[in-house]
């Protein structure tokens, strides 16, 4: 909205400075300033308020005798809330609002925002335990893969007017000239890939600043991508896909880059507010949609490498359990406990240690998923 004021007031006015508005590099680094003392700001009020209401972590059994997770208990959540209102507030004062690309992944982060939401709220508030029926969870995660699915392979030409030669495409990592097409199964792969990076990202928040830490470097990255992708110059000189409009998207991911700092300072151990399932499952669904909206699909292993881990330790764990059960009557472990970072806090890790290695790792991958776009 601030981005359309400013342009009528270069368009009528002809004010000195004003023409840096129409850049996306500015209004990115705008976006990411208004996140962060949007967090800053409302950060402390909403924290205060989920500790009146007596909104807090619940003790988690399963978690009893690894690490300190007993102290945590009674520390507010649902600070997810945080997160959603200093990315979407930047978005909508420094992003081209009408751009399709940006309703999208608006609608997105706030569909799966208000899952996460309800789940938290019947967890939290009305003290069912189970929150959210996985069932009806999963349902919310397919209607909105049904959305980005359909929108992008029946009207790929509310994007742009180049996209419906791409709309079922995707880029292949280390491989030139060649992108692949899922053709008649995209839509099924898109609901798979919302899901998936939802879940992978729920299960990731379980240590003091491990899911919004990794969330900001992938998304750090990913703004990189967004930017190359909608520049015709850089997407030519790279050889990868060019998008028209798909730049806005660096905006979004400015801001939520800027959040993810902003909710780290609460965040960080030792922990003031969780973000909860309105924060992980927004976050996860944002990536899985941006990755397929800019056609990076095969990309997310990397850039949310950590998140496909944790994610792989659960599969793994249970696929093992079940089949040393059947084989020998007695299930068996791969990991002391899953998801993976409670493997590594049960072998006597401090947390801390943990997210700080994560972040590492997540900043390495990240690299590596730079490097695929000139080493093919």
């Amino acid at each position: 909205m601030l981005y359309y004021l400013a342009l009528w007031i270069n368009q009528v006015l002809h004010p000195p400075g004003f023409g840096v508005f129409q850049y996306i590099t500015f209004r990115s680094a705008a976006a990411a300033i208004t996140s962060l003392l949007i967090s800053f700001w409302i950060g402390p009020k909403i924290i205060k308020y989920l500790r009146e209401k007596q909104i807090k972590e619940q003790n988690k059994n399963e978690l009893n005798g690894v690490g300190n997770h007993s102290l945590k208990a009674g520390t507010p959540t649902m600070g997810g809330i945080i997160i959603l209102c200093s990315v979407l507030i930047p978005t909508l004062l420094w992003g081209e609002v009408r751009n399709a690309y940006v309703i999208t992944i608006f609608i997105a982060t706030l569909w799966m925002g208000l899952v996460g939401f309800l789940d938290d709220y019947l967890k939290v508030v009305k003290k069912k335990p189970k929150g959210l029926i996985a069932r009806w969870k999963l349902l919310g995660q397919i209607i909105l893969g049904l959305f980005v699915g359909i929108l992008i392979y029946f009207f790929p030409e509310v994007f742009a007017d180049n996209f419906q030669k791409f709309n079922t495409l995707t880029t292949v990592p280390f491989a030139k000239n060649f992108n692949f097409d899922f053709s008649y199964f995209y839509i099924p792969v898109v609901i798979f890939i919302i899901t998936a990076t939802s879940n992978a990202v729920n299960l990731t928040d379980g240590l003091d600043g491990l899911a919004i830490g990794t969330v900001g470097i992938a998304f750090l990255s990913i703004s990189i991508i967004t930017y190359v992708t909608g520049n015709i110059i850089y997407s030519d000189y790279l050889n990868i896909i060019y998008l028209k409009g798909s730049g806005e998207l660096t905006i979004f991911c400015a801001a939520l880059v800027g959040s993810a700092l902003g909710f780290l300072w609460y965040n960080s151990y030792p922990a003031q507010v969780f973000m909860g399932d309105t924060g992980s499952l927004a976050l996860g669904s944002a990536l899985g949609v941006i990755s397929i909206l800019i056609k990076k699909e095969l990309l997310l292993p990397i850039i949310g490498g950590v998140f496909f881990a944790e994610t792989l330790s659960v599969i793994l764990q249970v696929s093992y359990f079940k089949y040393t059960k059947k084989k020998y009557g007695e299930g068996r472990r791969l990991f002391l406990i899953a998801p993976l970072h409670h493997h590594f806090e049960k072998k006597g890790l401090h947390e801390s240690k943990i997210v700080i290695r994560f972040y590492i790792v997540a900043v390495m991958l990240a690299i590596i998923a730079m490097t695929t776009f000139k080493v093919r």
